[in-house]
């Protein structure tokens, strides 16, 4: 995650702290905000200044008020108070950028916050990173008395609040769950406080982290933090397959990249000839096969003749759908397609470039003669 603290050892093998985006110098931190407003005065009401977010495990972000006005800088270890007993987070943002991080999330500034205890002692990391560790040991015993109990659930991860008393178990299934005696056990077993909170197959991805089929980090686990719905329209307006294992993501959902470009298909496809375009020739009816909107080209085929495809251009199509809505046919596609590529320059190397094939030529081997050399 480009941490400084975490790099390659002097043999190019990685470090690895194995914190998972909760280093104390908060450099594998996901979604981290950039304060670009850290240098300028704040211009903010005056009870709001003392408001800053706190990360949690996994992207978790809460906000907190210092009312001791303790001297905080982003990336320190602070306790804070909850419900019951105390937490431990890194301060993330601090300043200007709160309410507007408040107000994106919508987060009432007035609303009555938790208050920010002090900074983090050896002793609360101690009892924190103890508390960490019983995690994966506690989720793989959770599983088994989730399976022993017949459970259609998936516990995915475990977060311990900062002094051990409590533990949240963020899980996923298809429907209701009736885990009440699993709380039964788990308390009885762990000794701890038990709070079950489900979650979505996307925001579970989010969570566990991974790698794309692009070859990069999740976007979920990363930068994107709100999960909007994906359908099948947005594949069929960019022209792409319907094709599920291509389409969906680690989550198995479809993948959120998908509206990305959503919008810039949508408003040039206004312009742009129907997708369902019907042409009238003397020939028979031509249907649209396929749309190429950077290109500006559709391709068309023959009732009877599915085979061939006639390429035309998005201008060429209007005219002849002009013609159509006047009762009149066309001769063919073929005139039509035959003027477009008769349009389009060949393309010219002005730059000077060689050519990719220059590698597929064998070079001839030069023949040395020897030279007699005479005294």
């Amino acid at each position: 995650m480009g941490c400084s603290s975490c790099s390659s050892n002097s043999n190019g093998t990685p470090r690895g702290c194995k914190n998972n985006g909760t280093c104390g110098s908060d450099g594998c931190n996901k979604m981290t905000v950039f304060d670009w407003l850290a240098d300028m005065e704040i211009v903010m009401e005056n009870e709001n200044t003392n408001i800053i977010e706190t990360r949690f495990k996994n992207g978790r972000k809460e906000y907190y008020k210092n009312n001791t006005d303790l001297f905080i800088s982003i990336g320190d270890l602070i306790v804070v108070q909850v419900e019951k007993g105390y937490d431990l987070g890194h301060v993330t943002l601090k300043g200007g950028l709160i309410p507007v991080q408040m107000k994106k999330k919508q987060i009432d500034p007035k609303k009555i916050l938790f208050p920010v205890l002090r900074k983090a002692t050896e002793k609360d990391i101690e009892i924190w990173t103890k508390s960490r560790e019983k995690e994966e040991e506690i989720k793989k015993t959770s599983r088994e008395m989730a399976i022993k109990l017949g459970l259609k659930m998936k516990i995915s991860d475990i977060e311990f609040q900062g002094d051990g008393s409590k533990a949240t178990f963020y899980y996923t299934a298809a429907g209701r769950v009736d885990f009440r005696q699993l709380i039964r056990d788990m308390a009885r077993n762990f000794s701890i406080r038990i709070e079950m909170k489900q979650v979505g197959l996307r925001e579970e991805a989010s969570r566990l982290g991974g790698i794309g089929s692009c070859g990069r980090e999740l976007c979920c686990s990363t930068w994107l933090n709100d999960f909007r719905s994906v359908t099948t329209s947005a594949a069929r307006y960019q022209q792409l397959s319907l094709n599920p294992q291509k389409l969906a993501g680690q989550c198995g959902k479809l993948k959120c990249c998908l509206n990305y470009e959503l919008d810039f298909y949508q408003e040039v496809l206004k312009d742009f000839p129907k997708s369902n375009t019907k042409i009238l020739t003397e020939k028979g009816i031509a249907y649209c096969q396929k749309i190429d909107i950077f290109k500006g080209l559709m391709w068309f085929v023959y009732k009877n003749d599915s085979i061939n495809w006639h390429e035309l251009s998005a201008e060429k199509v209007k005219e002849i759908l002009k013609i159509n809505a006047k009762g009149e046919k066309i001769n063919s596609l073929e005139e039509y397609a035959f003027s477009q590529k008769t349009e389009n320059q060949e393309f010219e190397n002005v730059v000077g470039q060689d050519s990719l094939t220059r590698f597929d030529k064998k070079k001839k081997k030069r023949k040395f003669k020897a030279k007699v050399i005479r005294k």
